[in-house]
């Protein structure tokens, strides 16, 4: 493996929207119904995935010319001091070997990680344990998946 992670580019757009769409119905399917599953594939489409990069911070992980991962931060409705991860996916093929840690650990590196004291990551329930074993834990809400089949899961940290 030949591992590189850097920003998104415009022209990642198409082949990030198939990575999403492979790993939702690879992954997520488990967890959640074909209908759900359709309609978040939907709302990855390359023009939204660009879209949400030109709001953030997006990083793509790739293996020789393959975009085998995406995560992105972004602020929080707007907000200095709060923050939200998005979008992070890790092709099936690579999973369990390191790939995801490695996103998150690059995502909290970046300048919207570092000024925020809550960082909010809205997480399939497919993804939980991955993001509790990063260090991330159940807002207030709980454990159970609000109305978009999503849980809310946060991590504070002091700003210097």
């Amino acid at each position: 493996m030949n591992i590189l992670i850097r920003r998104f580019e415009d022209k990642d757009a198409a082949h990030v929207a198939e990575l999403i769409k492979y790993t939702l119905r690879t992954c997520n399917s488990k967890d959640y119904s074909p209908e759900y599953i359709e309609a978040n594939v939907e709302s990855h489409t390359p023009e939204i995935m660009t879209e949400y990069a030109h709001n953030g911070h997006f990083y793509v992980v790739v293996d020789s010319d393959r975009i085998i991962g995406i995560g992105g931060i972004a602020g929080f409705w707007g907000s200095l001091t709060e923050s939200i991860l998005l979008s992070i996916f890790v092709h099936p093929d690579y999973q369990g070997r390191g790939i995801g840690k490695r996103i998150i650990a690059t995502l909290e590196e970046d300048e919207y990680f570092l000024r925020a004291g809550r960082i909010e990551i809205p997480a399939s329930i497919t993804g939980v344990p991955f993001y509790l074993k990063c260090g991330y834990t159940y807002k207030s809400n709980g454990t159970e998946p609000d109305e978009e089949g999503l849980i809310r899961l946060e991590k504070f940290r002091e700003v210097r």
